[in-house]
């Protein structure tokens, strides 16, 4: 358009698109512009539906007719921008493309030397500090009772409960009795053959009495039959000196004598061997007495025992049979639990399990509040991949514990002061303990290290990094084990 009005003032009769046609001198600007536009509408052939001779004649013959309208109202002057101007518009742009790439140009200079680039979102971020590191092991642990015993029946009877699930009982308080007549039958005879076993022993005590007594008349007898027998000698010999008594007397006294001698040493020995014969005979009648008193004690013990009592006081945990039921002899009747000695039962992750040491310090969380304990047990049996612990309470322990009931336990097992850690995430397992991403400048790059110590929540670190760097803890996977990776 703008150059149909610069030919229409040059007095131009050509169309500036190559028209073959001349148009008239009165043709005006708009006039050669229509003839222009008409002669290419020919050239593509799109006149809707009109002949292309037709139209091109109507057209020369009377230029003012059937010509498309001007658009000349919708035109405006474009000015053309002075030199400065320009230079200035030059500068301006070049300005901005120069903060684009001060902007930009690290983040290229990343991309390009970089593998691979990562949301920073999808990763977690922690940095390396100094600090005390303590070793610990937290779980879920449950109360049990240090004491629970099931109270057993020792006989077969029936069995009559005195307490209900849940009531307080005093030590030696009768909690059940089982009836058993056989037992009490058995105890009633033997304490019969007690009693014959008993008469028996003090018959032969006096038996032996008896017995020592006549050995020792014997022997009386014969020590006198030989105090005669040598009056009767010394009697004889006067004689036969005086010449009153024949020699023969005097042979036959002294034959007499020398007989009440071996009585009297036979009757000695008699004594000594009756005696100990005796006391052997009453020994073996006192040791089956003995043997009977235990037997008798026993049974007493077992009849008693038909009577369960509490061990200690505390409370009655569980009934385990109905009232008045008939019992075989070792059954569980009732369980007792010692509400004074509560311990926490737990299961330890069995790498944790060649920390653990009886004594170490525990603390267990009740209530918002924290009460501090000792681990008194540990399982030599590892089960699932679990080993189970038990950690006593304190001097001082929570009111209103009940069996069973759930409380979070910590146990400390070491404490490293002054150590380099960092939070405890993935990059531990994903590295073997052995590789870490530090970031540096928007880059993650892969750093070996060594892990020393580690807790539930912290990661000791002895080489590779220093205070104050930035560890990508979690979200590593998405790495690939990439060399440097950037974190948009």
């Amino acid at each position: 358009m703008h150059r149909a009005r610069e030919w229409s003032q040059a007095k131009f009769q050509k169309c500036p698109r190559e028209c073959p046609h001349t148009c008239p001198d009165t043709a005006n600007a708009a006039d050669i512009l229509r003839f222009s536009q008409l002669y290419h509408g020919l050239a593509s052939g799109n006149l809707g539906g009109t002949s292309i001779a037709t139209t091109l004649r109507k057209s020369h013959a009377n230029p003012t007719e059937d010509m498309i309208r001007d658009t000349s109202a919708t035109d405006r002057h474009i000015e053309t921008a002075p030199p400065r101007r320009r230079w200035v518009l030059i500068g301006a742009s070049a300005a901005v493309v120069l903060a684009a790439l001060v902007f930009v140009g690290p983040t290229v200079a990343r991309l390009l030397s970089s593998g691979m680039a990562v949301r920073s979102d999808s990763v977690r971020i922690a940095q390396v500090k100094r600090g005390t590191l303590t070793r610990d092991v937290s779980a879920q642990g449950k109360i049990v009772a240090a004491a629970s015993p099931t109270l057993y029946t020792t006989a077969a009877g029936t069995v009559t409960l005195a307490v209900q699930a849940g009531d307080k009982v005093t030590q030696d308080q009768v909690l059940a009795e089982v009836d058993s007549p056989e037992l009490k039958n058995k105890l009633a005879q033997e304490q019969s053959t007690l009693e014959s076993l008993s008469i028996d022993v003090e018959r032969t005590d006096i038996d032996n009495r008896q017995k020592q007594l006549a050995a020792k008349k014997v022997f009386d007898q014969a020590t006198i039959d030989r105090q005669t027998a040598a009056r009767e000698v010394e009697r004889n010999e006067r004689g036969y000196k005086a010449g009153a008594i024949p020699e023969i007397n005097v042979l036959r006294s002294q034959d007499a004598l020398a007989k009440s001698e071996l009585d009297v040493s036979h009757a000695e020995q008699d004594v000594r061997l009756q005696s100990e014969a005796l006391a052997f005979e009453l020994k073996t009648k006192r040791l089956a007495l003995a043997r009977q008193k235990l037997l008798v004690a026993d049974l007493s013990r077992q009849v008693d025992l038909l009577k369960v009592r509490a061990p200690f006081a505390g409370q009655v945990g569980q009934l385990l049979v109905q009232q008045k039921a008939n019992v075989a002899a070792n059954t569980g009747l009732l369980s007792v639990v010692d509400l004074s000695s509560l311990e926490v039962e737990l299961q330890v992750p069995e790498v944790f399990a060649h920390d653990l040491a009886i004594g170490m310090p525990a603390e267990i969380l009740d209530g918002g509040k924290t009460y501090t304990g000792a681990l008194s047990a540990v399982s030599p049996q590892v089960v699932d991949g679990q080993v189970v612990a038990r950690v006593r309470f304190g001097d001082d322990k929570p009111s209103g514990l009940r069996q069973s009931q759930r409380l979070t336990t910590r146990i400390l097992i070491d404490t490293h002061p002054n150590v380099l850690m960092v939070e405890r995430g993935s990059f531990v397992d994903a590295g073997a303990g052995r590789v870490a991403y530090l970031v540096r400048d928007g880059v993650a790059e892969r750093t070996p290290i060594q892990v020393g110590a580690t807790s539930l929540n912290a990661v000791e670190l002895l080489s590779g990094v220093k205070e104050g760097d930035r560890i990508v803890v979690s979200g590593t996977d998405a790495f690939n084990g990439a060399q440097r990776v950037v974190l948009n």
